[in-house]
């Protein structure tokens, strides 16, 4: 059988070789879309539930929405282990499933006991499933600086030119943004004018909910031509805020830049973002998706930021502290480097 083999590679040596070559070319494709990374994941299938409730204590948080929360999904099929965390106006629940099921699967089956216990929750409370990554998914980390931007301005520059780009790419879970301020539209009320004026702080926040948004007002049709109606009414500036009409008293519009001070304001921070102890910063953070190739996530990352540098305002620039690439090619290196030692005669 051996003398056989051997005698057909030497009659059809063409064959051979070309046999040889697609052999290397196949195991050398299969090496570079082999998924490497530094650290092994042995995080079990996870689902992450976070609920947030507006103005409750701890207490009221675990008693409250935990409590319910916690017993609707103690049905799941396959599941091993629910654990719960209450904050301040938060709920963090995590639960963990057996080894090998679909994380898919598992998403789904905690979305629908979740919508319907949630119901039941008191008014203000809203909830949803956290990305889908691993408490290794940290792949990419960066700070936005330069350009003599304030906090405010580089946190909006992170929120809504960079996150977005990011978060298109293949394997990137989501990008969360950190430090700075997030820019808000502030009504502070006026105690004295509304108690001169007869209005209610209830009255001010419908004021505010019904008149901040599109409405469609139908067609017109003309001859051939049909236009279509709408009414714009979604707040733009301050002044938008200013002119909203509250009540009427004696004929007269009560607006709420007549009983409130309108302003641009920052959401209340839990939390700051320092760098090398110098002062505060802005940080993006890339979530890697679970079981995706960190390699290949870090080099779309890259070769995104790159292309964005050129559209950000003058002087701005995004200095990167932490890539899970680095890491990964010293991991490889070391292991080559190992592996060719134990070999070497």
């Amino acid at each position: 059988m051996l003398g056989r083999l051997v005698e057909f590679s030497l009659t059809h040596r063409l064959l051979i070789i070309l046999a040889t070559l697609l052999l290397v070319g196949a195991g050398l494709y299969a090496f570079r879309q082999l998924p490497i990374d530094a650290f092994p994941d042995v995080s079990p299938v996870q689902v992450k539930v976070i609920v947030k409730a507006p103005g409750m204590t701890p207490e009221e948080v675990e008693t409250r929405v935990t409590v319910p929360l916690e017993l609707e999904l103690l049905g799941i099929p396959n599941k091993k282990i629910i654990r719960s965390v209450s904050k301040y106006a938060l709920a963090d629940v995590t639960i963990d499933f057996e080894e090998g099921i679909d994380i898919y699967w598992a998403r789904n089956q905690t979305s629908e006991r979740l919508a319907g216990v949630l119901k039941d929750m008191p008014s203000g409370v809203t909830a949803g499933l956290a990305p889908i990554t691993t408490p290794l998914g940290e792949m990419f980390m960066f700070t936005i600086e330069g350009g003599d931007l304030s906090l405010a301005e580089r946190r909006s520059v992170l929120d809504w030119v960079i996150r977005p780009a990011l978060r298109t790419l293949a394997g990137v879970a989501d990008v969360n943004s950190l430090g700075g301020y997030v820019r808000s539209f502030e009504v502070v009320p006026d105690n004295l004018e509304m108690a001169a004026r007869g209005v209610s702080v209830d009255m001010l926040q419908k004021a505010l909910e019904a008149n901040n948004r599109n409405g469609g007002a139908g067609r017109l049709v003309d001859g051939e031509e049909v236009l279509l109606v709408r009414v714009d009414g979604s707040v733009r500036a301050l002044d938008d805020l200013r002119s909203i009409v509250v009540a009427t008293r004696e004929g007269r519009m009560v607006r709420i830049g007549d009983v409130a001070e309108v302003r641009i304001g920052n959401i209340t921070r839990y939390g700051a973002v320092t760098r090398d102890g110098e002062g505060e910063a802005v940080q993006g953070l890339v979530l890697g998706l679970r079981g995706a190739n960190a390699r290949d996530v870090v080099e779309a990352v890259r070769a995104k930021l790159t292309e964005l540098e050129p559209t950000l305002p003058p002087g701005v620039k995004l200095r990167v502290f932490y890539d899970r690439g680095d890491l990964v090619a010293r991991a490889v290196g070391t292991v080559s480097r190992s592996l060719l030692e134990a070999t070497a005669p």
